[in-house]
């Protein structure tokens, strides 16, 4: 089963001093040699700032976009990974490790693969 792991900080590597930002990088790039090598890895990346993205709506047809995110929050998702894991249990194991979620948070989302997803998204 695939899980989404939503990583979220106060603060992303951008705001990071250069010495904290570097730490950071080789803690990440130890967990993903982990994770790959015990065959938990399916997919990963950062993300840029909150205040480089567009949020999207289409109303009756209109398309109006604002800067940022969509909400009002103090964390900011600051990247993610895609883990293949047998349950919640072992993707709760996975995502502990994962270095911010000592900094902040990392909300795990089952991702859908039933056959009417598979089918529409196919």
């Amino acid at each position: 089963m695939k899980f989404l792991c939503l990583v979220c900080a106060e603060k992303v590597m951008e705001h990071l001093s250069d010495t904290d930002a570097d730490r950071h990088f080789d803690e990440y790039a130890a967990f993903t040699r982990e994770i790959r090598a015990s065959g938990h890895y399916v997919g990963c990346n950062r993300l840029l700032p909150a205040d480089t993205a567009i949020t999207v709506r289409v109303r009756d047809g209109r398309l109006s976009t604002t800067d940022g995110p969509f909400t009002e929050t103090k964390e900011q998702i600051g990247g993610y990974y895609v883990v293949e894991a047998r349950d919640l249990n072992e993707a709760i194991r996975v995502a502990a490790r994962i270095p911010g979620a000592r900094i902040g948070s990392v909300e795990i989302r089952p991702i859908a693969e039933d056959e009417r997803t598979l089918r529409a998204l196919g």
